[in-house]
């Protein structure tokens, strides 16, 4: 398990990609794109705008509150258990599995909010991945070279126990 040091936390509260307010707008992006989603409101809004992401990682909660689970039909229904500021073995083998059998639907127990940064990893030059940005929008990063090195240097940042 890798978890976040508590002095690194503010290394991820600004957007590491594009920042979207309106979804409509963000949506035009995506247009021929692999897409993954990480959160329950912004792969709630990509299903209500008729995307269905290739990969949809959701927690059941948003803001810490209960959360409409998006409509997600289709493809393989997967789930691991992650602790909030952690990364968990088990959910990094989930998002490998998710990838591997997509369309797939990874539901976490805990908090899915550092997914990302494995999802970076594990996933080709090209796709897109969608983070919600708690109240401001949602954010839009494409992999590639440059972002999976980003994801990297914070990833080395974690402790692992």
């Amino acid at each position: 398990m890798l978890i976040l040091p508590e002095n690194c936390r503010g290394l991820l509260k600004e957007p590491f990609g594009r920042l979207f307010s309106d979804f409509s707008l963000l949506a035009a992006e995506l247009s021929g794109k692999k897409l993954c989603t990480a959160g329950d409101v912004v792969t709630a809004r990509a299903v209500s705008c008729g995307i269905l992401p290739d990969i949809a990682v959701i927690d059941g909660v948003t803001r810490r509150d209960e959360a409409v689970t998006p409509v997600f039909s289709g493809g393989v229904q997967l789930s691991a258990q992650n602790p909030a500021g952690t990364i968990t073995d088990e959910l990094i083998a989930a998002l490998k599995e998710a990838y591997e059998k997509q369309p797939a639907l990874v539901t976490v127990e805990g908090e899915e909010d550092l997914a990302v940064l494995p999802l970076i990893e594990i996933l080709p030059g090209g796709w897109a991945v969608v983070y919600g940005q708690p109240g401001e929008g949602a954010v839009l990063c494409i992999v590639d070279a440059e972002l999976k090195k980003f994801a990297r240097e914070i990833l080395s940042k974690f402790v692992r126990v």
